[in-house]
């Protein structure tokens, strides 16, 4: 299958800039599997849509400001470092650097804000423009600390603006409790308590995983065959509780509904006993889902709206069916839905 084949046509202002004004307000769109019918609502109505019984898994991983903002040492020149993930060694991160030229091992950045005083020095260079770095604070102190205090909220390459300080809370789920994101598992960002009630009050039972979402999740398909990409590894945790969850929701024949395409690959990645029965389980998954997968947990996805060519579209498109997820994207199209990170939900059963 050729990557060609999950293009579309995304009028430039659909692609939302900012998150609602408030919390829940977005719009859903209702994507049936079974033969392609769209409805639209709110995302209000989700506990209306979804039946007694059903299980939502969400993925409570929480973003942190990953993106650092400042200058080279010496001279001043600009800076800036993304950390993409922790090194083997205390205080290290594989990052992204800019500009990558004069990042060279031995080059060393600094990064001031609210009277915080962060230092990197680039140790070596890796793969797709990546460098290890090692951070110190100037004066003593904790590195995540100060990366809370001069780091930048990590709003994805298309929200063409700064983040703000209320990007800081609205690039969060509300059930965010385990830090370690680069991103935002953004299906999640439309649940408001009020409709976590709602759901509960409907029957709905919730359970929450960990995916520390990474640059895995949004690495650009840079192959022309849908089978030759691979993806980078992501850690996951499927505690006790959650195991549990799963297993009770097989036995019985409930629907399991996944919140986001991160918790989608977590539940598609793990490994089902003999008697059917999920145990807790962690580790790293590099799973990509496609057209042809065939699942195994999951019965119901809500998700946001994805880049073309994207490996989240694809993993959508084997959900449920890539003419009928092409169809619904001109539909939302149509109807003036909002795109990507902070743009509406679809719920896909």
């Amino acid at each position: 299958m050729r990557v060609a084949d999950f293009d579309f046509e995304l009028p430039p202002d659909r692609i939302a800039q900012e998150p609602p004004a408030e919390r829940g307000m977005s719009r859903l769109l209702a994507l049936a599997r079974m033969d392609g019918a769209v409805h639209h609502h709110a995302f209000a109505d989700l506990p209306a849509l979804l039946q007694p019984g059903d299980l939502l898994v969400v993925n409570d991983t929480r973003v942190f400001p990953a993106r650092l903002v400042g200058q080279r040492l010496p001279g001043g020149g600009a800076a800036e470092c993304f950390l993409v993930r922790p090194g083997s060694e205390a205080d290290t991160w594989v990052a992204l650097v800019h500009p990558g030229q004069r990042l060279r091992p031995g080059a060393r950045m600094v990064f001031d804000r609210a009277g915080h005083h962060l230092e990197a020095e680039v140790l070596s260079e890796h793969f797709h423009g990546r460098r290890l770095v090692r951070l110190n604070v100037r004066g003593g102190g904790s590195v995540m600390d100060a990366i809370h205090a001069v780091g930048h909220v990590p709003l994805p390459p298309y929200v063409k603006r700064d983040d703000t300080p209320a990007d800081r809370e609205r690039y969060q789920t509300v059930y965010a409790c385990r830090e370690g994101s680069i991103a935002a598992p953004t299906a999640g960002l439309h649940f408001t308590p009020a409709v976590l009630d709602a759901l509960a009050a409907r029957g709905v039972e919730r359970t929450s995983l960990t995916l520390h979402i990474g640059y895995g999740t949004f690495q650009p398909v840079r192959a022309e065959n849908v089978e030759e990409h691979q993806m980078e590894a992501e850690a996951y945790d499927v505690p006790a509780a959650a195991a549990t969850a799963l297993s009770c929701a097989r036995r019985d024949g409930r629907r399991i509904v996944a919140v986001g395409t991160t918790t989608t690959r977590t539940l598609e990645s793990l490994s089902i006993e003999a008697d059917g029965s999920v145990r807790p389980q962690h580790g790293e998954t590099a799973l990509f889902i496609h057209p042809g997968h065939r699942f195994q947990l999951v019965g119901g996805l809500i998700t946001n709206f994805h880049l073309p060519r994207s490996s989240l579209l694809m993993l959508v498109s084997a959900f449920a069916g890539r003419d009928r997820v092409l169809g619904a994207y001109r539909d939302a199209v149509a109807h003036g839905y909002r795109f990507y990170s902070y743009g509406d939900a679809m719920l896909i059963l």
